[in-house]
Formats: structure tokens, C-alpha cells, sequence
């Protein structure tokens, strides 16, 4: 149980976000509410040619006695602080409104092609009615705001402006 980590096949065009010692966060499908803090451990340096992926092993942060071998988990991998971004001095906001808390960690909903996603962010200084997001959201995307209790990860909305 010390040992346990998550290997996941990381689309190979997205592989260059992904580096060791970066945060990121697991869900088991057991527990689709508990975000469970994790880094990336490794970049396995060779590719699956049929499948078009790179294997990346993610280690937990904490282990629990409710996770097991073999479960079923999503991994959301965040962008590190000192990413070019964040030491530009570029400070990325959203509202307070925009962030829920679940299994205690930070979450916000991302509208993108209709549908909304599920995002782990780290938070950094709250300054009035917004909060500083150091990972987890780029700048550009858009934030829902209101409404974050009815929303699931993948659920199909639409824009009202």
C-alpha cells in the first residue's frame, strides 16, 4: 500500500504539460466527490504507437485505506507555479462565486464546447470578491459563475449572456 501510485496513458500531444514534481489531482470513481491531492512522479520516456500515448506514473499525495489496487481514477494534472505564466507576474482572477469546495479541495466548472468540466484549482490570495488562481485554469477559458451546485463534470449547458 506504500507504493501505490496511478498510471495513466497521457495523449501525446498533450504531453509536453505534463512534468515530474507537477501537481495534480485524482478522483477514484468510487469516490467521484473526493479530490485527492497527487505530483507526477515520472514520464515514462517511450510512447504507445497505436494508441498515440505517453504513460505517466502519479503518486498520492496522502494515502487513505479507502484506496485500493486497481480502482478506477481520473487524474487532473495543474500547471506548476513557476510555469512562464505565473513568472511573468501575470496574476490570473476569478469570483469567489466561481469556486465550490469538494472533499476539500477547491473546484471550479470550465464552459467549453457546450458541455462544462470539472477543474481541481489551487488558490492563492483572495483579494475582495475574487481569488488569485495560481493552477488549474488558464487564462482565456471561461468560468461558470453561477449555478455550481446542479453542475456534474460533462454536463451539457449553454450560455446565457
Amino acid at each position: 500500500m506504500e507504493s501505490l501510485e496511478i498510471e495513466v496513458d497521457v495523449n501525446e500531444a498533450y504531453i509536453a504539460r505534463v512534468k515530474p514534481g507537477w501537481p495534480a489531482m485524482a478522483a477514484l470513481d468510487a469516490y467521484p466527490d473526493w479530490q485527492i491531492p497527487a505530483t507526477v512522479r515520472t514520464v515514462i520516456p517511450t510512447a504507445d504507437r497505436q494508441k498515440a500515448t505517453v504513460k505517466v506514473r502519479v503518486a498520492f499525495a496522502h494515502l487513505d485505506p479507502r484506496i485500493l489496487p486497481d480502482m478506477g481514477v481520473k487524474v487532473t494534472f495543474l500547471e506548476e507555479e513557476t510555469s512562464p505564466r505565473a513568472a511573468a507576474g501575470s496574476r490570473l482572477l476569478v469570483p469567489r462565486t466561481a469556486v465550490r469546495e469538494e472533499g476539500g479541495s477547491q473546484v471550479v466548472f470550465v464552459f467549453h464546447d457546450g458541455r462544462v468540466e470539472r477543474r481541481a484549482v489551487r488558490l492563492g490570495q483572495a483579494q475582495g470578491h475574487e481569488y488569485e488562481v495560481l493552477a488549474g485554469v488558464s487564462a482565456g477559458e471561461q468560468v461558470v459563475v453561477t449555478g455550481l451546485s446542479a453542475l456534474r463534470d460533462g454536463q451539457r449547458v449553454q450560455l446565457q449572456q
